[in-house]
């Protein structure tokens, strides 16, 4: 194995890499599975979706914005030490890559969970699912160590193959409002509006728009960042938050409020309702060729963020290290085993009956995986307005101000989202979280020791 530092890394990702990586990964399993998890919402749901769109485009804006400022910075670690220095740093990063590797655990039983409508026996017991979705997460980790070459283009393919089942319910939804209109006013959900619901919504519409700071974590191998991240960002948000839109409204409407609620692949159903169930099996074939694309995408960002942990020291330097192809070994293998604990921790969470079935536990794991990226969010919107005061940030022309909006409109959003995510998530995200304390602590030990050892000699 050798080091970044010696084979040189080339920046080998380009715009529309950098694109597909934000669309890719945004776009998953989160959006196949989030009309069943939001159905018991009803309209608040709908009032969620603008709320997550708007304060998504906020951190969009913050992560475009700190690119452009700090084009050789390493990605929201970078910008998190600028302001507030390694500690908060720290706890905010490992809280994203805690979040990365329970993403790659809920994006695994999510297409095991569609793809159980194409093979039955794939939810013939509780423990199948969960061992299935760990072979799927060891397949992406040996395809990422084959290079970022590999890696990116398979994430431009799936990113067009995936667009097919967004497209197919779209124009079903536009052929049923054109020739019967009346099936949109049948089953209008009949949640009143709340504001504990729209918060509760929120948190979970919120997964499904996770990944919009994918274009910054790979910034040492983007090429010319300060223009390629800020484009890739602002245009994976904007293109993905109107696919969603315009999705979702389809099977809200469409399919009843509580055979929805209870759907494990809503989409399928959805058009298994309407043209028959050989045209969701289709569709189901499709979404699990999403998932896969996003479990490859999150996959690289899992090695990319643990690399950069080791780089800079908040983590052993032994999982910085890179095979020949340039791929850190080490840090993947470690993401996949901690997805694999996951998965086969809630496997027997399902055998004991705490858990009943693959929705449930996509819908677990969907809330704390948001709830864990919400430190990330809200530690570099802050960053942006504590480097506004320090005089790091520039004047107040068109770019600054838009910056300074985007951050404070992030902030808002994050705290909104934390009031959304419930006691129980809430508790399990900080929890992983106050995990890397002593890592944290033990790693700063280590480096006053050899600095100490250094000192002496």
């Amino acid at each position: 194995m050798t080091t970044p530092s010696s084979t040189g890394t080339q920046r080998e990702i380009g715009f529309w890499i950098c694109t597909a990586l934000v669309v890719g990964n945004t776009i998953g399993i989160g959006i196949f599975m989030t009309p069943a998890a939001l159905a018991p919402y009803g309209l608040n749901a709908l009032i969620a979706w603008l709320i997550v769109v708007i304060g998504c485009v906020g951190v969009a804006g913050v992560f475009a914005g700190l690119a452009r400022l700090f084009p050789q910075d390493d990605g929201p670690y970078s910008y998190t030490v600028r302001a507030f220095g390694g500690g908060i740093a720290f706890f905010s990063v490992w809280c994203y890559w805690v979040s990365i590797w329970v993403t790659n655990a809920t994006i695994a039983i999510g297409v095991v969970g569609y793809l159980s409508a194409v093979i039955p026996a794939l939810n013939s017991g509780p423990l199948v699912p969960p061992v299935a979705a760990t072979i799927l997460v060891w397949v992406f980790v040996l395809l990422n160590l084959r290079g970022v070459r590999t890696v990116g283009g398979l994430q431009i393919l799936t990113v067009v193959l995936k667009l097919v089942p967004m497209l197919a319910v779209m124009v079903l939804g536009a052929w049923e409002l054109l020739t019967a209109p009346s099936a949109y006013t049948q089953h209008v959900p009949t949640t009143p509006f709340n504001v504990a619901d729209i918060s509760a919504a929120t948190t979970i519409a919120l997964f499904a728009m996770l990944g919009i700071e994918c274009g910054t974590i790979p910034a040492g191998r983007v090429r010319d960042p300060s223009r390629t991240i800020p484009r890739a960002t602002i245009a994976g948000t904007a293109l993905t938050a109107l696919i969603y839109i315009s999705v979702f409204v389809v099977p809200l409407f469409l399919i009843p409020q509580d055979e929805l609620a209870k759907s494990n692949a809503p989409f399928a159903d959805l058009l298994s309702r309407f043209l028959g169930s050989g045209y969701g099996q289709t569709l189901a074939l499709f979404v699990v060729i999403s998932g896969l694309g996003a479990l490859n995408g999150w996959t690289l960002m899992a090695g990319e963020l643990t690399q950069s942990f080791a780089r800079h020291g908040t983590l052993p330097p032994a999982l910085g290290k890179v095979n020949a192809r340039g791929m850190p070994t080490r840090a993947l293998v470690l993401t996949g085993a901690a997805a694999s604990v996951m998965l086969l921790g809630a496997g027997f969470m399902q055998q004991l009956h705490y858990m009943n079935s693959i929705a449930d536990v996509f819908a677990f794991f969907s809330v704390v995986v948001a709830a864990a990226n919400l430190p990330l969010y809200l530690f570099c919107a802050l960053a942006v307005l504590v480097l506004w005061r320090r005089g790091e940030i520039g004047g107040l022309q068109r770019r600054e101000t838009f910056l300074l909006f985007a951050a404070v409109l992030a902030t808002l959003f994050a705290i909104w989202a934390f009031k959304g995510a419930g006691f129980l998530s809430l508790v399990c995200a900080i929890g992983l979280g106050l995990i890397g304390v002593p890592v944290y602590l033990w790693m700063r030990r280590s480096h006053r020791t050899v600095a100490g050892v250094r000192g002496g000699a």
